[in-house]
């Protein structure tokens, strides 16, 4: 499969990369904010959703890859510490909360109740792979939604 590339400015942008992350694991450690660059920045492990629907779950992988956001003006943590560098977190979504114009608060809601809050000018992200992917026996589960019906 290609590595993935994708750039977000809207709303509907970013729902399209936050499906693609659902499921991305990272550590405490591997994410910054830089308020001198007005910068949000992580690497995660990301499950690869369409090899695994493409193939049907016979062929599960992660792949390493970048999200940065751009025109961070602050951010905020829940449920954990910044100095926590190991502590590993499960991203389900990352949505936005428009409030004055293109303003508004990014949200990163992780499992265990955590969560990042980023309040921003505007939307700007990008989502790169990195390179490394690795197979996994594991396709995260989600035992409270209910399946899709097929069509």
């Amino acid at each position: 499969m290609t590595p993935l590339k994708l750039l977000a400015l809207d709303g509907d942008d970013l729902e399209v990369i936050s499906l693609h992350l659902q499921d991305a694991v990272m550590r405490v450690g591997d994410m910054a904010y830089l308020p001198s660059q007005n910068r949000f920045a992580a690497v995660l492990n990301r499950f690869d959703w369409l090899t695994a629907v493409e193939s049907r779950a016979k062929t599960c992988q992660r792949r390493r890859a970048a999200l940065r956001f751009d025109r961070v003006f602050n951010a905020k943590l829940k449920g954990f510490r910044p100095d926590q560098h190991d502590e590993v977190l499960s991203l389900l979504a990352i949505q936005f909360t428009a409030e004055d114009g293109p303003s508004g608060v990014i949200h990163l809601t992780f499992s265990g109740d955590k969560s990042i809050r980023l309040e921003a000018e505007c939307i700007e992200a990008e989502l790169t792979d990195l390179g490394p992917v690795w197979q996994t026996r594991n396709q995260p589960r989600h035992p409270d939604r209910e399946p899709e019906a097929e069509m």
